[in-house]
């Protein structure tokens, strides 16, 4: 009677201190590992670590959810809901990349391909599992970020926010090339690229190869140097094949950008 008064007390002990940390998990996981590890004679050590183990656990889930959602994702994408039928070259080193190396070596990551080819699907995957180990992740069209650039300048603070973004791990530029940008905005633009060299991370996704981008930019010099920063610590992956919209809709492919160029 006096053992399960005192397990009782020890319990309520438990739960006081548990909240006192704010770490609610531990109050849970002790209860509940408590019968396992006196019928399997686990040393007090052992049991420490495996209550002190769910807490974590529970932490970096939680964590992991709140930098999601911060994030700014369009929507959740994963590497498991991804087609990959069209694209099975590429998974080797998708996969690769999800292990989130690329990250802690401050390299970026470029996805090159036509309309509808999975592109930002992967960004996205790529950012949610950059999130779930632990980074900072920013999300937005290459024409979102250079209007945030274009505010922080017109404010006097582009450096102060150029500082800023430098503390998250992980930035996505999506959908580069799908509108021109004017020279102030693509000066804008390269001083992001350039505030991130070798220092953190991008993922860069384009329907235009790299050769297109002078266009894009109005400017070729420009573009040179930015490319030059972006490619020379990074994974370039190109995407190929139709796009997943058009698939039983009776069109085989969209207009080449190419063939547009050359026609204006």
């Amino acid at each position: 009677m006096a053992t399960k008064t005192n397990t009782i007390e020890s319990v309520k002990q438990i739960s006081y201190l548990a909240g006192a940390l704010k770490a609610p998990q531990i109050s849970d996981a002790a209860t509940r590992l408590a019968d396992q590890a006196r019928d399997a004679g686990w040393s007090f050590e052992d049991y420490l670590a495996a209550v002190l183990e769910r807490e974590v656990s529970a932490r970096n889930a939680s964590g992991a959810q709140l930098r999601i959602r911060a994030a700014g994702f369009p929507g959740r994408k994963t590497l498991e809901d991804f087609d990959w039928d069209a694209q099975a070259g590429s998974r080797p080193q998708i996969a690769a990349l999800a292990s989130g190396g690329f990250l802690t070596e401050a390299r970026n990551v470029v996805l090159l391909g036509p309309p509808g080819t999975g592109k930002t699907h992967l960004a996205i995957s790529l950012g949610i599992v950059a999130a779930q180990h632990g980074h900072r992740v920013l999300f937005a069209t290459a024409t979102d970020w250079v209007t945030r650039l274009t505010d922080a300048h017109r404010q006097g603070r582009l450096p102060n926010e150029l500082a800023r973004l430098r503390r998250y791990g992980l930035i996505i530029v999506d959908e580069v090339g799908y509108l021109p940008f004017e020279q102030d905005a693509a000066n804008l633009f390269f001083q992001l690229v350039s505030s991130r060299y070798e220092h953190a991370s991008l993922i860069l996704t384009s329907n235009l190869p790299f050769s297109g981008w002078g266009g894009v930019f109005g400017d070729q010099a420009v573009a040179a140097a930015m490319i030059d920063r972006i490619v020379h610590h990074a994974d370039v992956l190109t995407l190929k094949g139709a796009s997943y919209r058009l698939r039983g809709r009776g069109i085989d492919s969209l207009p080449s950008i190419r063939t547009q160029n050359q026609a204006d």
